[in-house]
C-alpha cells in the first residue's frame, strides 16, 4: 500500500522534480529519477512480462538518448509515453468482448445489462480520444514550449483534465445506469 501511494505522489510531483532539477543538475543526472520511478512502478505494478520489458526497453532508449545528448528531451516525453501507453492499453481493449471500462466496473463482480456495457464501450472509445489529446499536448510542450510550460501542463493542467473526465463520465454515467434501470 505505501509503494503505491508512493508512486501516486512520484507521478504527481515528476513533472516539477524535473522542472526544479533541470534548473540546478545536468539532466544526465536527473535521469537517474526517472530510472527510480520507473523501478517503482514496475515493482508495485502487477503487468505482465511483455508490459515490465516494454518499460525497461523504452526506459534504456529515455536513459540512452538523455545521457549521450545530455538534453532533457528523454526526461520530457515521458508524460507522452505514459499517454500513448494508456491509449494503447484502452484502444486494444476494444478488439476484445469487454472494454476497459467494462473491465475496471466489473472488478466489483456486478454484472451489467448490453446497454450499459454498450455504452462502457463508449466511453472506452472517449478515453481513447482523450489519452490521444492530452498525449499530443504533452508531446507539444515537451518539444515546442518552455520548460515551466511543459512541468504546468504535465504536472497540473493535465490531471485537472483527468479529473474532469473522471467527474464528467461519472455524471453522465448516473443518468445513463438510471435510464437502464428503469
Amino acid at each position: 500500500m505505501i509503494w503505491r501511494i508512493l508512486v501516486g505522489v512520484l507521478t504527481v510531483l515528476y513533472p516539477f522534480a524535473i522542472y526544479f532539477g533541470l534548473q540546478h543538475f545536468d539532466p544526465r543526472f536527473l535521469i537517474l529519477l526517472l530510472i527510480f520511478f520507473v523501478a517503482v512502478r514496475l515493482f508495485t505494478d502487477k503487468q505482465g512480462p511483455l508490459m515490465q520489458w516494454g518499460a525497461v526497453a523504452l526506459l534504456a532508449v529515455l536513459v540512452a538518448w538523455t545521457w549521450v545528448g545530455n538534453t532533457s528531451m528523454g526526461l520530457k516525453v515521458y508524460p507522452v509515453l505514459v499517454n500513448l501507453s494508456l491509449l494503447a492499453t484502452f484502444a486494444w481493449s476494444l478488439k476484445s468482448p469487454q472494454s476497459m471500462i467494462e473491465r475496471l466496473a466489473t472488478m466489483g463482480g456486478q454484472q451489467f445489462s448490453d446497454y450499459a456495457r454498450n455504452y462502457m464501450r463508449k466511453v472506452t472509445v472517449v478515453w481513447c480520444v482523450f489519452f490521444f489529446c492530452n498525449g499530443s499536448i504533452a508531446l507539444y510542450t515537451a518539444v515546442a514550449a518552455s520548460d515551466k510550460t511543459w512541468a504546468l501542463y504535465n504536472g497540473l493542467i493535465s490531471y485537472f483534465l483527468l479529473g474532469a473526465m473522471f467527474a464528467i463520465e461519472w455524471v453522465v454515467r448516473q443518468f445513463v445506469m438510471k435510464y437502464d434501470n428503469e
